[in-house]
């Protein structure tokens, strides 16, 4: 009994405590509102949720901090203080603003170093603080409030957006990959700024299978994927340069699969001497100069990898692994 009657005893005081702190509690204020959104209401709504509208205070110090300082604007609202992101100002005078608190972020190392800042391209030319009003950022293929990535970037690079929508092509249009996957848009001593040392490594960094290393290597592939492959897209299967087996001809021209023009007298079987004259039917066991239209030789290398399957590179004993063969 004496053990309930103290638990109740110090039920009792905590509910008196309540009481007594609630008046404390009224006194403080929940939310700072800075200065600024006394008039700038619309542009203090869209940082509010940000990073940035996080660590403002009552004087707008995180205004100030891009805007520059306010004390005279206060006092006459008619002496606005100097945008620096007005049109015409330079570009390296606009990103000064954003690198007083941004200069320490490791993704900004190589800024001035990256094509974009060697190109007058801005902070405020793809990131935009406070937005356009009355505008919601939907992604188009997702469920995600996010913008599509690839639709800001194509606004420049308009070559690659138009490589981008053809059949086939990386899953960026789809919201699944970004531009930012392979590339550093703030800058990179790498080429075209990818994140990854070599063109290689970084397609490596999802096709790992194609890593090897290989007892019989596809020189090409350890040269460089893009002898093969367009990243961005193209109308060939696989994002491939070209369709095969006219690919594979541009090196494998000569040795032992013909790599003529395709006409109407070559073959495996075509005897030695044959020409490319669509009269010439020697190789299909008919007189010469009778004209026979069923002779073709575009099933000739028609896919390589059908029996070359192992292009990338094979561990295969002898000569299946030497020649890639499945």
């Amino acid at each position: 009994m004496r053990i309930k009657s103290s638990f109740a005893a110090c039920g009792l005081l905590a509910v008196l405590a309540i009481f007594v702190a609630l008046p404390a509690l009224a006194q403080t204020p929940v939310t700072t509102v800075p200065v600024c959104a006394n008039c700038h209401e619309a542009q203090n709504l869209t940082i509010m949720l940000t990073a940035h509208g996080a660590k403002n205070d009552a004087s707008g110090s995180m205004c100030q901090n891009c805007h520059g300082d306010a004390t005279e604007h206060l006092k006459d609202p008619s002496n606005k203080p100097a945008n620096p992101f007005k049109k015409g100002t330079p570009a390296a005078q606009r990103d000064a603003v954003c690198q007083t608190c941004h200069a320490g972020n490791r993704h900004l190392v190589f800024w001035e170093s990256g094509k974009h800042a060697k190109n007058e391209v801005s902070c405020n030319n793809c990131h935009s603080m406070h937005g356009k009003p009355g505008v919601v950022p939907v992604a188009p293929f997702t469920t995600s409030f996010r913008p599509n990535e690839a639709d800001l970037c194509g606004t420049c690079h308009q070559q690659i957006r138009s490589a981008i929508m053809k059949p086939s092509h990386h899953p960026i249009i789809e919201n699944k990959l970004k531009c930012s996957d392979c590339h550093n848009p703030h800058g990179a001593l790498t080429p075209v700024m990818l994140r990854a040392e070599t063109v290689n490594q970084q397609c490596y960094s999802c096709h790992a299978d194609k890593r090897g290393p290989f007892i019989f290597a596809h020189p090409a592939v350890e040269e460089n994927c893009l002898s093969c492959h367009n990243p961005h897209g193209s109308v060939y299967a696989r994002l491939l340069n070209e369709k095969v087996p006219n690919l594979c001809q541009d090196c494998h021209d000569v040795a032992r699969h013909p790599g003529t023009v395709y006409g109407g007298a070559g073959a495996f079987t075509c005897v030695q001497g044959a020409t490319t004259d669509p009269t010439n039917t020697a190789c299909f066991g008919k007189p010469v100069g009778t004209v026979n239209s069923a002779a073709s030789t575009r099933f000739v290398a028609r896919a390589c990898t059908n029996c070359h399957s192992n292009i990338h590179g094979s561990n295969a004993p002898g000569p299946r692994g030497q020649f890639f063969i499945r």
